[in-house]
Parts: C-alpha cells; structure tokens; sequence
C-alpha cells in the first residue's frame, strides 16, 4: 500500500513528463479529489497510507488529465478569488483574467455605495456574483444566465459560500429583453461569449474540446451579445450606473466605441495581470 506522497509523487512525474505546465498543483488537486480530500487534508496527511481503491481513481484521474481533459472537470472543484466553486462541464473553468471585473466592481462601489444592486449577466458558475457578495457584503445581486444547467451549479457556489439570502438566480436571454419586475442596477457586469465562431476549431484542445461551445461563440464577429446587451440591458441601469464587461484581445476599442454609440457618456479601458485589455467599463 502507498502514502499519499508517493501517489502524489507519481502523479506530479507523470504530469511533468508530458509537459503539463502546472504539474505539481494539479497532482495535489488530482490526488486530493479521488481521496476526498481538501488539498490542505492532503497536505496533512501526506505520511499516511492509502487505499488501493484510490489509487486507482488517482491513476484514473491522470490518464483523464493526459488525454487532455481540464483538472477542474475532473475533480470539480476550482478556486476564484480565493473562494471556493464547484464547476461541471456545463460551465465555463473561472479565469484569473476575471478577476479583474471583480476587482472593477469594488473600486466602483467602495465608498460610493456599498448597498448596491449588482447584475452579473451571463453568470456561468457564478463565480463573479460569488466574489462580488464576497467582497462587498452590503451588496444585493442578481445571477442571470440563458443555460438551467449553468443556473444549477450558479446555485450550487451561491450556497456554498453562504449568499443565498443576497443572491437571485434567473434565467433570461441576454440578446434579448430583460424579463419584466427585474428592476434596475447600480452596475452591470458581464463575462459574455466572445469567441468569434470561425476561431473556435483554433482553440486549445482542453478548450474547445470540453468547454461549453454555447459559452465561447460570440458569433461572426464575437460582439454579437455585447452589441445586444448595450441595446436592451442598458435600461436597467441607474443613473451614474456602470456597465462593465470583459473582453476577448483587440476587442476593447470596439466595445468602448459601441458603447460610446449607445449613449453611455464616457468609457475606460482596463488591463489584466498580463498586460491585455481585458475589461471595458461604459458610465451612463
């Protein structure tokens, strides 16, 4: 019978021998997921002797991640924000470059109005709503998501990090009108599909192979939902009211100018970690 370090060891070679960048966190992850284990359990009992039912689902589990398939459908757990989600192949895996839009959000509210109503549309797994409720805790919000199945595991963060009292979950379709009693917002924040539908077959193979296609493809030109947005979401927002979306690369001076168009007095743009331009923020 092996320690967990040693299925940890094995699994981390194993990763680094096929050039998985992250080879060492995901081994945790992965080793931590069949054992059932929080990767800090893990790391706690790293001395401690296993079962062979879980290094077969260890072993499972890195022959999964060698044919490609992302570690957070595999374990089904992911980290945003510092905050803990739960993802399925339903939704899209949280990106570091997101956590700009949160970060938008609080520089926004903070010492403006810290009671404020906050629509996040096209919400996925919910983890911008998540992060928002997390770090703004007078904040009331709405998740919105045209997918049930993506509304489901939307549900599933909000309860797991405590928010249901704040949290609404609905289900509407962003190119089209906002369903009637939704009431207005102080910011609208948006991680729309921007992925223009003929570079989608480009992606990276974990991408476009297990991703959800409804989640990436913003049509011919990707601008398709934030053209629809600005047109019939921008009437839910109060005056001063912000509207704040992420942006695929070279796609920001489109949507400032179209957000410029749609009558939104002024518009900034705002780099990620990496140096892109990543979010585009309109004021009405």
């Amino acid at each position: 019978m092996k320690t967990y370090n040693e299925l940890y060891i094995n699994a981390r070679n194993t990763l680094k021998r096929s050039g998985i960048e992250a080879y060492a966190l995901e081994a945790r992850v992965l080793v931590a997921s069949a054992a059932g284990k929080t990767v800090q359990q893990l790391l706690r009992d790293l001395s401690l002797y296993t079962t062979q039912p879980v290094e077969d689902k260890v072993n499972g589990y890195v022959e999964r991640r060698l044919s490609g398939e992302p570690v957070a459908y595999i374990s089904g757990d992911w980290e945003f924000y510092g905050l803990p989600m739960k993802v399925t192949k339903d939704v899209l895996i949280p990106r570091p470059d997101t956590e700009l839009l949160v970060d938008l959000v609080k520089q926004a509210l903070t010492g403006w109005k810290m009671d404020a109503r906050v629509l996040d549309l096209c919400c996925g797994s919910g983890c911008i709503t998540c992060a928002v409720g997390h770090e703004l805790p007078a904040t009331k919000l709405v998740a919105v998501d045209l997918s049930a199945s993506a509304l489901e595991v939307c549900r599933t963060n909000i309860a797991l990090n405590r928010l249901n009292t704040r949290v609404i979950c609905m289900q509407a379709d962003a190119t089209a009108s906002p369903p009637l009693g939704i009431g207005s917002f102080d910011v609208i924040v948006s991680n729309p599909p921007y992925v223009r539908t003929d570079e989608i077959g480009e992606l990276d193979r974990s991408v476009k192979d297990y991703e959800p296609v409804w989640a990436l493809d913003g049509g011919k030109d990707g601008l398709r939902f934030y053209k629809a947005i600005i047109k019939y979401w921008k009437s839910l927002l109060r005056p001063d009211g912000l509207l704040i979306f992420e942006v695929g690369e070279g796609q920001a001076q489109d949507v400032a100018d179209m957000l410029l168009a749609g009558g939104f007095a002024s518009t900034s743009i705002h780099q990620d970690a990496r140096g892109v331009d990543r979010a585009v923020v309109g004021r009405m």
